[in-house]
């Protein structure tokens, strides 16, 4: 397959315009025209990785994390990350990171970690704002079902669990052709009234450029009447964390241990918190920024990593707060990345790698 397909196709369900400003999010080392056959999915691109990767016969690496995070000004293949471009390139390995494109992701890293937490009734913690649009059209109403179906198969018109949703108001359009133009109903300098349909579909950003392109090849009139409107509704099911409840309420220092059993009995740290437990947010990764929505989703717990000593200051008797490591937390997505492209593309190899890059050491 040619790596931009395969790339198509991954971001058709993760897109990359919706990771975070700070991120670099995508290709990291490649050549879009090149062919891959066998992905290799990691945390963290390292040298041990790189190298399992051409033992594997891995002709594509996609990591969680980005290879390339800052901006860099040479390549000094003496050191990292010069050393890993320079052996990604000469051994033709192509590498993707998807980081917080798919943290936001609905069922994404913090989604992944609810689910192993046996959470219930999981949804994501803080919708994005100012993803959303709307497209207004105006198209003959004759002709007016067959667009809106253009625009659905487009990607416009999802609102939660719904598909096809749109508004439309009956009306009627007058204008007036000039010389040189070739209108699809009335004549050339004779103004002409048409009954037509007003049609309204919100849709995310990232699909603008494919929903013009839909809207322009399928609508019938010469010139295109179109308006996009800013939305400031919440995308419900894109964004960081995730919450849930517990089947049963558990003490917290029960839910302490149940944790820690969890992660393999890895030290955790935590505040003092004395209530009981039955509604659980969750953060793959460092998300103590997000502290405040889980106390105000009404959350008793919130499991993330990353925690500074002031973080679970301001949690103190109001939240349990649980640091359980950055790399534990997000893990789980690696085979979540594999499902998923073993779901949309069922042709194309994938494994997960066996080196470990946590960079954190414990003592026992």
């Amino acid at each position: 397959m040619i790596l931009k397909e395969f790339i198509r196709q991954l971001e058709a369900e993760i897109p990359s315009a919706i990771q975070e400003s700070y991120d670099n999010t995508g290709l990291q080392v490649g050549n879009i025209n090149a062919e891959v056959s066998k992905a290799l999915i990691c945390m963290d691109i390292t040298y041990e990785v790189l190298e399992e990767a051409l033992t594997q016969s891995c002709d594509l690496i996609i990591s969680h994390h980005p290879l390339l995070f800052h901006s860099i000004k040479r390549i000094d293949a003496s050191r990292n990350p010069g050393k890993l471009i320079h052996f990604a390139v000469k051994n033709d390995i192509s590498i993707y990171s998807l980081h917080t494109s798919i943290d936001k992701y609905e069922f994404g890293v913090s989604y992944a970690l609810a689910e192993r937490l046996n959470l219930l009734e999981i949804r994501v913690l803080q919708p994005e704002k100012s993803l959303l649009k709307k497209l207004v059209t105006f198209c003959p109403t004759a002709q007016s079902a067959s667009l809106r179906n253009a625009l659905f198969n487009a990607g416009a018109g999802h609102i939660g669990n719904y598909d096809s949703c749109s508004f439309n108001i009956e009306g009627k359009g007058t204008f007036r052709a000039l010389e040189g133009t070739n209108p699809y109903v009335g004549k050339p300098g004779e103004l002409h009234t048409e009954d037509e349909s007003r049609i309204e579909v919100i849709f995310p950003e990232w699909k603008k450029e494919s929903l013009l392109k839909a809207l322009l090849a399928n609508h019938p009139y010469e010139e295109v009447a179109y308006d996009i409107y800013p939305l400031e509704n919440n995308l419900e099911n894109t964004g960081l964390g995730a919450i849930g409840n517990l089947k049963t309420s558990i003490e917290a220092k029960d839910f302490i241990l149940k944790i820690q059993k969890e992660f393999n009995k890895n030290p955790l740290r935590f505040n003092k918190y004395s209530g009981k437990i039955s509604r659980v947010a969750v953060c793959g990764g460092s998300g103590a920024s997000l502290l405040e929505h889980a106390i105000s989703a009404g959350a008793d717990a919130f499991i993330s990593a990353d925690i500074k000593y002031h973080d679970f200051q301001a949690a103190s008797e109001r939240i349990l707060m649980i640091d359980a490591g950055h790399y534990e937390t997000e893990i789980q997505v690696l085979h979540l990345i594999k499902e998923l492209i073993s779901e949309k593309i069922p042709t194309f190899a994938s494994l997960i790698s066996e080196t470990d890059t946590n960079f954190v050491r414990y003592s026992k």
